[in-house]
């Protein structure tokens, strides 16, 4: 109805997942990054999680469009199947000739293999996406397992995708399938955009769509990004229904109040709770007020908490090996409270709630950043804006948010800000010491005890945390320029990878050099230097806080 009068030439914001109007944020380069990995020759089992409507099927979507050469994939759109169902939609998917009467598993899986062998001497690779993984029931999660024992002496038969929401990481965890939770080799989590990638994204679809000019303005962008919260397929609806608004009052831009009213239509009582302080998460330390709580919250701490400037405890210290990072101060060291319970962790680690409480509730969330940010020995700048790591950039940090495991931040080895949930609500705390069994809180009762088992069923997997940033670049690859192709020579030679003088281009050497490396520190292995390996290599830089990480 609004296409002939805005002047283009389809409707920007359906919400089919056309890999046409994928806007690439950082998060989706690096989720795709992941994908391609499982594909190529070092691939294997690969894990992609996000909340609904994040982006993860139209990435799928991209990465088929890709008509990648000499690989053959079987997608799997619905994964409620019994076992023998699965394993009848793969040989499907792939061509494989089966009887359809057959109701042995064995014989399809017998089959499958004599095809996946014949592809793999036609020199051609076997991709197998399962999407909507976390519908997966137990039986067929088995099957995907012994699948994957399908191989050569040398290589996998078969590489894996489980693509799913949050609650697929949650059922992986579970002790009975822990085999399988072994065996991924890659896992990424994907996060909504934020309020500066929201605005790029509306232009971007505005644009392949066939707009001439911006249609929205900024502040109405902003106001999209609030009430959607950075997913978008409801960036989409509420796009959609603010051109229509537009449209109906004969505007030719959308403005704020238009977007207010699309949103009241398209999201009604949901709209109503975020309006209302309904706990946000991770986007929420993007915002002003908040940079100038954690300002506050940093003096704070530092001020009336004697341990806010000290070292941790004996238990908490790195061990002798390690490289010492920081100096304890002349003061007695803090006691830290012994083992406690989940249920102690609640005064500690209070809602980020309602803006009417915004100070009392958003300040145990400030002072875990405030005193992150000290364990770098950085400041939070005066004059930040709405996004705090990007204040960070000036003094050569950077945030790395996302979602794993608990050996996911042991490999990391930095101290990192834990999002809990406890009674549905998000809670925050900072983790700064971590071994096998115990890990040590910092909260706003002082440090705190606690076992790795008691905290588990708490943490929804998400964590930030901040590194040094020593290069302009997130992703060094054969894209990348000469100044950080020279700086990851020189850093990979400083560790015994590389010698001689570096390379002109991202030549194969180098390449390779990244996956030796990328291999003894346990991380994806796709020779190309992204964000988990730049964090990698950083390990023993001065300044650098550890979790004084032990073997688990």
């Amino acid at each position: 109805m609004y296409i002939e009068y805005f002047q283009l030439r389809e409707m920007p914001f359906a919400i089919t997942p056309d890999p046409a109007y994928l806007y690439m944020s950082s998060r989706h380069q690096e989720a795709l990054g992941h994908l391609l990995y499982g594909i190529g020759q070092y691939g294997g089992f690969v894990q992609i999680t996000g909340e609904v409507g994040t982006g993860k099927t139209t990435i799928v979507r991209s990465l088929l469009e890709q008509k990648l050469p000499d690989v053959d994939v079987a997608m799997i759109h619905n994964p409620r199947q019994s076992e023998h169902e699965f394993v009848h939609s793969i040989c499907d998917e792939l061509g494989v000739a089966v009887p359809r009467e057959t109701t042995s598993i064995k014989l399809l899986v017998d089959a499958l293999n004599a095809h996946l062998l014949k592809t793999h001497a036609a020199g051609r690779r076997t991709v197998l996406i399962i999407d909507e993984a976390q519908n997966l029931q137990p039986g067929v999660l088995e099957q995907v397992r012994l699948l994957t024992n399908l191989e050569t002496a040398k290589e996998k038969l078969l590489r894996i995708m489980l693509v799913g929401q949050p609650e697929l990481a949650t059922l992986l965890a579970r002790p009975e399938l822990r085999q399988l939770a072994s065996r991924i080799t890659a896992r990424y989590h994907l996060t909504p955009l934020s309020a500066r990638e929201t605005a790029e994204y509306i232009g971007h679809r505005l644009r392949i769509a066939g707009a001439r000019s911006p249609i929205f303005e900024p502040e109405a962008c902003a106001l999209v990004h609030r009430h959607a919260q950075g997913i978008p397929r409801l960036i989409n609806v509420i796009c959609d229904r603010a051109l229509l608004g537009a449209y109906a009052q004969q505007a030719l831009r959308v403005d704020a109040a238009t977007v207010r009213r699309a949103a009241r239509e398209v999201m009604g009582e949901q709209r109503e709770r975020l309006e209302a302080g309904a706990p946000r998460r991770w986007r929420a330390i993007e915002t002003g007020w908040l940079v100038a709580l954690i300002a506050c919250a940093g003096l704070f701490a530092y001020t009336f908490y004697p341990w806010g400037s000290q070292a941790p405890s004996a238990a908490a210290t790195p061990s002798a090996s390690a490289k010492p990072t920081r100096t304890a101060a002349a003061t007695p060291t803090p006691q830290i409270t012994p083992v406690a319970t989940p249920a102690a962790i609640v005064p500690a680690a209070l809602p980020l709630s309602s803006a009417e409480d915004l100070a009392r509730s958003a300040q145990p969330l400030a002072v875990a950043l405030a005193r992150l940010i000290r364990l770098w020995n950085a400041e939070v700048p005066a004059d930040a804006t709405a996004d705090l790591c990007a204040a960070l950039h000036t003094q050569g940090l950077a945030c790395y948010r996302s979602s794993g495991s608990w050996q996911d931040l042991f490999t990391m080895d930095r101290p990192a800000v834990l999002s809990l949930l406890i009674d549905g609500s998000p809670q925050y705390v900072l983790l700064e010491s971590l071994d096998p069994r115990n890990a040590v809180l910092h909260t706003v009762l002082g440090p705190m005890r606690i076992a790795v088992a008691e905290l588990r069923p708490l943490w929804t997997g998400e964590f930030l945390l901040l590194w040094r940033r020593e290069t302009h670049a997130i992703r060094i690859d054969a894209q990348a320029g000469s100044v950080d192709i020279a700086w990851l020579h020189q850093r990979l030679a400083e560790l015994g990878y590389t010698q001689g003088e570096p390379p002109p281009v991202f030549d194969a050497a180098l390449a390779d050099a990244v996956r030796r490396f990328q291999a003894d520190r346990g991380l994806a292995v796709d020779g190309i230097a992204g964000v988990r390996t730049l964090i990698e290599l950083g390990d023993g830089l001065p300044g650098t806080p550890t979790l004084a990480m032990r073997t688990p």
